[in-house]
């Protein structure tokens, strides 16, 4: 299991995983027009994906990832900078339908922490709807704090559509369990073990 920065180089396979394996709304912002992967839908997933490539020390202080599983590409995770929180790190994953419940989520979850905690973050947070069993899942076997949204004020990171908020505090704070084992942070691969759902 590995993490890739995504770059010209990998963007087209990340785009054709989406296309053939997930649902636009699935993996990407809302783009007005007829249902499915329109041609103005694949111009503006090149485009989210672009203006990401200079990466958490960019303008847009967001990072993206191509989750890559046996040497294919089966989706995409991100780190950004939410304004005005110092220390903290969003985070966020899709996956193509043929790659779900096999535990890659809960594996790229702990490549994720990996990646905060060397980014100098000592708090990752989240956030998913109630009906998405494996991101929750996988973000409780990570180790994170849930909440119901309008607990707390955190929930507002995605515009305050979310039904459950996650926190994980990362070296420095309390360390949550590695997801799977695997290495100690700062490594960006790990084969996983024991994973489950997603």
């Amino acid at each position: 299991m590995e993490l890739r920065r995504v770059t010209e180089e990998n963007l087209e396979a990340l785009l054709a995983v989406a296309v053939d394996d997930a649902e636009p709304e699935e993996v990407m912002p809302p783009v007005p027009g007829p249902p499915g992967w329109t041609g103005e839908r694949r111009d503006a997933f090149r485009a989210w994906h672009r203006a990401r490539l200079p990466g958490l020390e960019g303008p847009l202080g967001e990072a993206a990832y191509a989750v890559v599983d046996g040497g294919r590409v089966a989706g995409s995770a991100r780190l950004a900078r939410p304004g005005g929180r110092p220390g903290t790190l969003e985070t966020g994953l899709w996956l193509g339908r043929s790659h779900r419940g096999r535990g890659i989520g809960t594996a790229v979850l702990g490549l994720l922490l990996d990646e905060a905690t060397a980014a100098g973050a000592h708090r990752v947070i989240a956030d998913t709807t109630a009906g998405n069993a494996a991101a929750i899942g996988a973000l409780r076997r990570g180790g994170a704090r849930l909440t119901a949204a309008g607990d707390t004020a955190g929930d507002t990171a995605a515009g305050g559509t979310a039904d459950v908020y996650a926190e994980l505090r990362l070296p420095g704070g309390v360390t949550p369990p590695r997801p799977g084992g695997g290495p100690a942070p700062g490594s960006s691969s790990r084969t996983p073990r024991g994973a489950s759902p997603r």
